[in-house]
């Protein structure tokens, strides 16, 4: 009966967002108060509904019940607990149904804590907030029902996709869809806005902390799943420009436009269309990120292999909702009154180059991640890797952290050129180091690698000009996480640039005892032999590492794993971490000879990519509550004076 209760409560929770709905539209329409004040406990009651479906999922997959034909058919009773758990959302029925649970939670949030916004336009989001879950309970009953029974139920399950039996499984995607989600929001406040024609600093800082939350758990998610495709696939990258890698991003370069936007308006009350459209741009990214990943289209480790059907549904609701916004907002962007002027030399004109050199890099993604798939359509078979985004979208991301670095210290309103330059005198002279000695370090390294290194120290150094003839005591907390933000982009630069300049890379056929060397290290196969683990078997080689300058040698066990339940052979890399970067060791296959191939990669100070990204995310958290405490500080006081 769970299984039945689960779908009953999916159903309710349905119910629920329609009930919302009405009495929102209805409510505004014929200005009833009775019809729009029910709309708060209805968005309530639809959080709770939503959370009870996917908890009973997650119950019959901890049971393994084989009796539901998604638990048999991403599950198995010999599955450790941990991937029974994550395997809940590791699949198509599943990761739709946490989708539709966190958009409904997060409505049920606005519902019960929001307190900035005017009524009506509050009940105008939580109308739209209605609308688009409407649309997916609507996808999940009708074409990707979770509960669906299995008569006679399977003896055992198949098993999960071997890729997704890893921690990771229970981290990166659910905080990918807190982001998307959390971009939903930002979407159904400015829609809300534009009925009700409420554009300004208060409706800006009721958004500001769901955009700057989407964007938060967007950063993690994609920082998370960069490192977990580096060291689960076994290829020595960390990004590769997969089409549904760029799914994850676009909606990110969008988030992040968009949160400097709100900024602008919060602060400035300026940019007030610049928003609307940023707001629905990024969700409209979100949606195009479902549709790819779920559509069939793409063949990707990352993809949903399910049927077009899927797909068309929801292309249908992408073009409902975002066809819908765009045409509201082409309707009623005249209306909206103008922000405050400033200058093009100030702060909110650094933000608007920002937002347009973000723009242009996401519509590059965009075309180059759509335009094979176009081709395709048309019956031409192509391919756009790489190479045509690193050369494209490059020198336009290397502009724009130049323009970070001159950002923070800009004034709002009007600043003067010649105090501008004064300030950026000692980036500038830090960068024109950086990059002399890259140059003469990398002979093979790139112009856009040693320049890439060069902006990185002045990006490190300017980000704390905020800081300057301040008292660091009474510096605000959401100050403070601009500066780690800014700061965690330098080191993720930094880290990408070295990687790229100084990675040595080894393909040998390996023989027992004999010496190989990559970079500073001397490798050696010592020996290859079979191990058993939880639900696979695997040979495991034993690589002795030790540095050319001596040191402790440092023991290696790269992996080729085999999955019976399903039958897949997976590649486990093996890697160690210095100060100074990461050794990164892969078992191939072995030769008629008794060799063994064994692919070797020293990839100087890499792990900075991934920690830059996590100064990124804690900058983010610390904006966010810094921002909470204000406002809450600010909410008491009135409170006292009143």
């Amino acid at each position: 009966m769970i299984a039945e209760a689960g779908l009953a409560a999916l159903w309710f929770a349905a119910a629920m967002a329609l009930l919302q709905l009405a009495s929102a539209a209805l409510g505004l329409r014929l200005k009833q108060d009775e019809l729009a004040a029910a709309v708060r406990p209805v968005a309530i009651a639809q959080g709770a509904l939503a959370a009870l479906s996917f908890a009973l999922l997650i119950i019959l997959f901890l049971r393994s019940d084989m009796s539901v034909l998604l638990v048999a058919q991403n599950s198995h009773s010999a599955k450790p607990l941990l991937y029974k758990f994550a395997g809940a959302w590791g699949n198509h029925e599943g990761s739709m149904l946490l989708w539709v649970t966190v958009l409904a939670l997060a409505g049920a949030g606005i519902a019960m804590f929001e307190r900035k916004l005017d009524r009506a336009t509050l009940i105008a989001t939580l109308g739209a907030q209605a609308f688009i879950a409407l649309g997916f309970y609507a996808f999940l009953v009708i074409a990707s029902n979770p509960f669906t029974r299995l008569d006679p139920p399977a003896l055992d399950g198949m098993g999960l996709n071997p890729l997704l039996q890893d921690p990771g499984l229970a981290f990166h995607p659910p905080t990918l869809y807190f982001g998307y989600v959390g971009l939903s929001i930002a979407f159904s406040f400015a829609v809300g806005a534009m009925i009700t024609r409420e554009v300004g600093p208060v409706f800006a800082r009721a958004m500001r902390p769901w955009v700057l939350g989407a964007w938060i758990f967007l950063t993690i998610g994609i920082t998370a799943g960069s490192y977990w495709a580096y060291y689960e696939l076994g290829w020595g990258g960390w990004w590769f420009w997969d089409p549904v890698e760029n799914a994850s991003l676009m909606p990110w370069l969008a988030a992040t436009a968009l949160l400097h936007s709100v900024n602008v308006l919060a602060a400035r009350d300026g940019l007030r269309a610049w928003t609307l459209m940023l707001a629905v741009v990024a969700f409209s990214m979100s949606m195009l990120g479902t549709f790819l990943v779920r559509s069939g289209i793409l063949t990707s480790v990352h993809a949903f292999a399910v049927d077009p059907t899927r797909g068309s549904f929801i292309l249908v609701l992408l073009a409902i909702y975002i066809g819908g916004a765009l045409a509201l907002y082409g309707a009623r962007v005249g209306r909206v009154k103008a922000g405050q002027p400033f200058d093009l030399l100030s702060r909110e004109g650094g933000l608007v180059l920002n937002n347009l050199l973000l723009s242009v890099i996401l519509g590059i993604v965009l075309i180059g991640t759509l335009y094979p798939i176009v081709a395709q359509a048309m019956g031409q078979q192509l391919s756009v890797g790489p190479p045509f985004f690193n050369k494209t979208t490059g020198p336009i991301a290397l502009f724009l952290v130049a323009a970070m670095a001159v950002g923070p210290m800009l004034r709002w309103r009007r600043d003067e050129a010649n105090a501008i330059l004064e300030k950026m005198t000692v980036p500038a002279g830090a960068a024109a180091l950086v990059t002399a000695a890259t140059f003469l370090a990398a002979d093979d390294a790139s112009w856009m690698e040693i320049v890439g290194l060069g902006l990185a120290a002045a990006v490190a150094i300017a980000s704390f000009a905020p800081l300057w003839r301040r008292n660091l005591l009474r510096t605000p907390l959401f100050t403070w996480g601009m500066i780690v933000a800014h700061f965690g982009c330098a080191v993720s630069l930094a880290g990408m640039a070295a990687d790229s300049a100084f990675t040595s890379e080894r393909l040998v056929a390996a023989r027992y005892g004999q010496p190989y060397y990559v970079g500073p290290w001397r490798i050696v196969l010592n020996g290859v032999a079979p191990v058993v683990g939880d639900n696979w078997s695997a040979v495991e080689g034993r690589v002795t590492a030790i540095r050319s300058d001596g040191g402790t040698p440092l023991l290696l066990t790269p992996q080729r794993r085999f999955y019976a339940s399903p039958p897949t052979d997976t590649a486990e890399a093996s890697i160690r971490t210095r100060v100074d970067g990461q050794l990164y060791a892969v078992l191939g296959a072995q030769d008629a000879q008794g060799r063994w191939q064994l692919r070797l990669w020293w990839k100087p100070f890499v792990t900075l990519i991934w920690f830059g990204g996590g100064l990124i995310a804690l900058g983010g958290a610390l904006s966010l509550i810094g921002r909470i405490s204000r406002e809450r500080r600010s909410v008491r006081r009135r409170e006292e004076a009143e």
